[in-house]
């Protein structure tokens, strides 16, 4: 994976954020996929990552830039009713993710408003996040200093790859939530 400058190193692995996110979200089942920060890219990506959906549901980014979601919504799979039956039809889900952590392979999503339904409903949650917002640790996002203080200012979930559970016998996929989780990473 190539980055378009250096990035902070994780003294854990000797890998620098981006690689050890990659390689930690992978090993969560997770998909990884590195794009350029342009409407097109994304939109580009998630019709490679769902190439079969029917109702793609849009959430409305609050830290990326609204515009890089444009081309998405022009999909033919897009749709824009938010009621909670509608996004209950979603088989994809496309939101943002404020912060990764590299250690854990994890995207951190809202959970308030449509990101939350959008996140969990869809068969398929699909989450934009820019490499700079990558941290080391979970605790990081608990620092006034890291992210303009994002983690201590709003509620969000730790997602680490799709729904799992093993609770009643074998691991079974999807029952409390997404079955697949990709993740695009842009510049």
């Amino acid at each position: 994976m190539h980055c378009s400058k250096p990035l902070p190193v994780c003294h854990n692995l000797g890998l620098d954020l981006v690689e050890e996110f990659t390689s930690r979200a992978r090993e969560v089942t997770a998909t990884v996929e590195c794009v350029p920060a342009s409407s097109e890219a994304i939109a580009a990506a998630v019709s490679r990552a769902a190439p079969n959906a029917k109702r793609l549901a849009v959430a409305e980014p609050r830290d990326l830039d609204p515009s890089l979601f444009s081309g998405c919504r022009q999909l033919a799979s897009a749709f824009s009713e938010r009621t909670k039956d509608a996004l209950a039809t979603a088989d994809v889900g496309l939101t943002e993710a404020f912060a990764c952590i590299a250690s854990t392979g994890s995207v951190c999503v809202a959970s308030d408003g449509e990101a939350a339904y959008i996140s969990l409903l869809p068969r398929m949650h699909i989450a934009v996040a820019r490499k700079s917002d990558i941290v080391a640790r979970p605790s990081d996002l608990l620092r006034p200093d890291v992210l303009g203080g994002k983690g201590l200012a709003r509620s969000f979930v730790y997602v680490t790859g799709p729904s799992a559970t093993a609770d009643m016998g074998p691991l079974v996929r999807g029952v409390h939530g997404p079955h697949k989780l990709h993740i695009i990473l842009v510049d």
